[in-house]
């Protein structure tokens, strides 16, 4: 997997799953090229003068669509992949998110009008690109914490339960880093651990959504259960019997050769599903790799649930 791997895959095997420090010389290389080929370097070299894809001007719309391909979109794939701030690419694109959702006037980010799904996805990808400490990206995690449901879920849309459809929020909470975690956040990141590990990481209070047992990427803000194994077992509980059937499921999807083929480019939906006669614009799905075949990124991330669940 490590030989002309895509960088950010054999930074994250090197990291992951060998145990090499950030001052490793491989790991070192490999961070370095993130962005200058690769994945990452596609999707930069798609980005506009002004720092936006597809999408030249700065108005919410603007950055957020066309989904999934716009500025949003296209930083939470970054940030996935290991870019950050040090790329002034990256912040260019960052600095436009923050400037125009993290506007306190404007409540998109951690005020009356914020979303759970939607703020949960630039917290995350915030802290990852490097901006945790920036006043708007804390008052946005703050904000999380706060809408967290009595059963320790979370939902995207009105109402009294959370649904593990709503997993942006635990998400961006586990990426805030493990020494800056307030008491608040360590509190809100158990009872979401408990959320999904009383609920087996399958199903919800409607049982099990068909689509969640099928293998995404990029996932942009839609829930399968890989999803959830890679939160939980980072959170260190990949040894709690609750997670064994999860881990089943995904050892099953193991293919002879050792590899997990991409099944699916989102949205992947149930027919029943009334979402996309919500839509009021065009939609365009985005993948790093061909459906139906191996996927490095999919393997790699596999992998690492199973290392830190010791099965392997």
């Amino acid at each position: 997997m490590l030989n002309e791997s895509d960088p950010s895959v054999r930074y994250r095997v090197l990291r992951e799953l060998l145990d090499r420090t950030e001052s490793d010389p491989a790991v070192a290389a490999a961070r370095r090229e993130i962005g200058v080929r690769g994945w990452a370097a596609e999707i930069l070299s798609r980005q506009l003068p002004g720092g936006q894809w597809v999408t030249p001007g700065t108005s919410a719309q603007e950055l957020y669509r066309p989904k999934y391909s716009a500025t949003n979109w296209s930083l939470i794939i970054l940030a996935e992949l290991g870019a950050d701030r040090s790329d002034p690419r990256v912040a260019r694109a960052a600095e436009l998110m923050l400037d125009r959702f993290g506007d306190p006037a404007d409540d998109n980010l951690g005020g009356e009008q914020s979303e759970v799904c939607f703020t949960g996805n630039c917290v995350r990808m915030m802290h990852r690109l490097g901006y945790g400490d920036d006043p708007r990206v804390v008052r946005a995690t703050e904000w999380l914490v706060a809408v967290q449901k009595a059963d320790g879920g979370w939902h995207c849309w009105p109402s009294e339960s959370g649904t593990l459809a709503a997993w942006e929020a635990l998400a961006a909470l586990a990426a805030v880093p493990e020494p800056r975690r307030s008491p608040e956040i360590r509190r809100a990141l158990d009872r979401g651990v408990e959320f999904y590990l009383e609920r087996g990481l399958m199903r919800d209070d409607e049982g099990t959504y068909p689509p969640w047992l099928r293998i995404h990427y990029p996932r942009h803000y839609y829930y399968d259960v890989l999803v959830g194994l890679d939160i939980l077992t980072a959170l260190g509980r990949g040894r709690d019997p609750r997670i064994l059937p999860a881990l089943a499921w995904l050892e099953a999807k193991r293919s002879p050769d050792g590899t997990w083929p991409l099944e699916a480019l989102q949205p992947d939906l149930d027919p029943s599903d009334d979402y996309f006669d919500h839509q009021r614009t065009p939609y365009y799905p985005v993948g790093l790799e061909l459906v139906g075949r191996p996927s490095r990124w999919i393997t790699a991330e596999a992998l690492c649930v199973l290392r830190r669940s010791g099965r392997i």
